[in-house]
């Protein structure tokens, strides 16, 4: 494995600029998602890394040396596509041996037979190393397509939405497996989702981007409790954060024009009236949906409220971000 280090990287196509002076370190062992809305320069980030396309200006290092006279090959990175990418007339076994079968890593066949049976167990679809591509489910697909990748055992694993195909259980079913493969391979993920629930419970950093700048990079938690601007504050957390202008309650910090209320960070009881318009139960949660005068937000109350639409509340902020009039945090 290796630390993934980019200086100051740009890249345009024709008059759009897909990414503009990135700087950005991947850790050696670390879980990097990229996140950000279409257009934002994460795909553009995977294929320079790769190799696929190079950069107008700036540096990739991997393992502390420059990439960028290196050809996709040499730079021992894998990717894995939001398509299975699978040979359908193989099967498993042949498919996860194929890439250990090129001229560049020609490794001997009792080693390929003994890799791809210990990938095979990892992803733990060792019955399936005999059936056919097309046999699979859309999941097993993409453990195969994803296996494809982990034989080859490169320096960085580069994964381009690989989930975004599957249906809602299969998402979080393999969510799960990947932070397992993860852990288990120590290995270097630089993982591109505009899913802010694989962000959270998936990523040891995240990397926000906007419009091809890297506008905020930390934990989790850090993107989460301090975001530099409505805009980051906006990509993490389900619902969304709460953005009223900044007297809705009275007062707030000079400068301020805007108040972001996470909905956990609403208290109900005193302060102003807001109405319910809606109430979502979701089994361990309920959202209200509140109206406070013109404005519109949500808060979580206990799963198994008897509270109603129409009924008035009292509620009050608790910790607020405060944002001025260009969005950026005070």
């Amino acid at each position: 494995m290796a630390e993934v280090i980019l200086s100051g990287l740009s890249k345009a196509f024709g008059a759009t600029q897909a990414l503009q002076g990135v700087e950005m370190t991947i850790p050696d062992g670390a879980f990097v998602v990229l996140l950000g809305p279409t257009g934002a320069g994460k795909t553009t980030t995977l294929r320079l890394i790769a190799g696929l396309d190079r950069p107008d200006s700036g540096d990739i290092r991997i393992g502390g040396r420059s990439v960028l006279a290196d050809t996709p090959a040499m730079r021992d990175v894998a990717m894995v596509f939001q398509q299975y990418s699978l040979y359908p007339h193989l099967t498993v076994r042949e498919n996860l041996a194929f890439p250990l079968r090129s001229p560049m890593i020609a490794m001997p066949e009792d080693q390929i037979a003994r890799r791809v049976q210990e990938v095979a167990e990892v992803l733990r679809i060792p019955h399936k190393l005999d059936n056919k591509a097309t046999a699979l489910s859309g999941g097993e697909m993409q453990r195969v397509s994803i296996g494809r990748a982990l034989v080859r055992n490169p320096r960085i694993y580069l994964m381009d939405e690989p989930l975004s195909s599957l249906d809602a259980k299969l998402r979080a079913d393999l969510r799960v497996e990947l932070k397992r493969i993860h852990h288990e391979l120590g290995a270097t993920f630089l993982y591109v989702t505009h899913d802010q629930i694989e962000a959270m419970t998936m990523a040891s950093h995240v990397g926000v981007l906007d419009r091809g700048r890297l506008v905020q990079f930390g934990t989790p938690r850090e993107i989460y409790e301090a975001p530099v601007s409505t805009y980051v504050a906006s990509r993490l957390g389900q619902p969304h954060i709460n953005l009223l202008p900044a007297g809705v309650f009275g007062g707030g910090p000079e400068g301020a024009a805007t108040i972001g209320l996470r909905p956990e960070h609403i208290r109900v009881g005193e302060g102003a009236p807001a109405t319910i318009t809606r109430v979502e139960h979701l089994g361990d949660q309920t959202r209200l949906h509140l109206a406070l005068g013109t404005h519109s937000l949500i808060t979580l109350t206990e799963p198994h409220t008897h509270q109603k639409p129409g009924e008035t509340l009292m509620i009050r902020p608790h910790e607020p971000l405060w944002f001025d009039a260009n969005g950026n945090r005070i």
